[in-house]
């Protein structure tokens, strides 16, 4: 049984009060990742999608900007681990990406970040559905990670 199986069913919610906050949930989840995980993240036009793959990619050791690829559908980064960002908003379906060879990079060996995802036959992710509570507070819902509540809390 690998570190990841006993998470899968286990939702965990973490309420983030400012970026920092979400910078701090990021990092816990990078010292995690060996590399091969699809990360999907749910949520709104600016609920913040972009920023905790800004923070992932900081604690993952990227010192590249991060910045989304909404019209690249995908960007590169090397870090620890390689980072695979994919922004899926203006992707009209599935085959469209698999056109791309975009699926490829699924099974890459990297850490793949899929903010609206098309892909249908992405497994065992883990998902982190973000919540807009107010301008600065949102609450980010995670399934499939092998995450302590404890280690989310600020020193």
């Amino acid at each position: 049984m690998d570190d990841m199986t006993n998470s899968k069913n286990i939702k965990i919610e973490y309420l983030s009060q400012c970026i920092e906050d979400t910078y701090l949930l990021a990092e816990k989840l990078a010292e995690k990742l060996k590399g091969g995980e699809v990360i999907l993240l749910n949520g709104d036009l600016g609920a913040g999608k972009t920023t905790f793959t800004k923070g992932l990619a900081k604690f993952l050791g990227v010192e590249d900007i991060v910045t989304s690829p909404t019209f690249t559908f995908m960007k590169e980064y090397e870090g620890r681990l390689r980072l695979y960002h994919f922004d899926m908003y203006r992707a009209q379906d599935e085959d469209e990406l698999y056109e791309l060879g975009l699926n490829d990079y699924l099974d890459a060996g990297g850490v793949c970040v899929i903010e609206w995802n098309k892909f249908e036959d992405v497994k065992d992710p883990i998902v982190i559905d973000i919540q807009t509570l107010s301008e600065d507070m949102r609450l980010f819902t995670i399934s499939g990670a092998d995450l302590d509540i404890c280690e989310l809390s600020r020193d």
